[in-house]
């Protein structure tokens, strides 16, 4: 199963955007899956449900930063090309998407109980949503 599949059954296990992205790529960047849902759990929804960045964009980032992130204080190299990549997947999700705001995204508002309610009512979640954490690992099995 490639990472594009795996986060998919990810999300549809009742995982969130974020954690089925992270957690698919985590594991093959050596952190264990738990703590890589553990990490992931608290982006879906645009950030804990604020509707902000998506959560399948947050995911991609955190990996990102598994990834190439900075670690000795004097390492600006690493960080400008953590900020590099984090820049490519977020272009060429917005290229496919048009934004990584889960709230354009989906089109409501899901930090309101109404917005909520919208989204179940149209299974966003199972419409939507599943496919933007495809498009995600997608483009960052590209980035990585």
């Amino acid at each position: 199963m490639n990472h594009k599949e795996a986060a998919v059954e990810c999300f549809k296990n009742n995982f969130n955007c974020s954690q089925a992205v992270f957690s698919t790529h985590a594991v093959d960047l050596g952190l264990d899956k738990d703590s890589a849902l553990k990490i992931g759990c608290g982006f879906g929804a645009g950030m804990a449900r604020m509707g902000e960045t998506c959560g399948a964009v947050t995911g991609a980032f955190m990996a990102i930063g598994l990834k190439y992130g900075k670690t000795i204080p004097s390492d600006d190299e690493s960080r400008d090309k953590t900020y590099a990549k984090m820049h490519e997947f977020a272009n060429q999700f917005k290229a496919k998407n048009k934004s990584i705001f889960c709230r354009e995204l989906i089109g409501c508002d899901l930090s309101t109980p109404e917005g909520r309610q919208f989204a179940d009512d149209n299974n966003l979640f199972a419409n939507v949503c599943k496919n933007l954490v495809a498009d995600a690992a997608e483009i960052l099995d590209k980035v990585l």
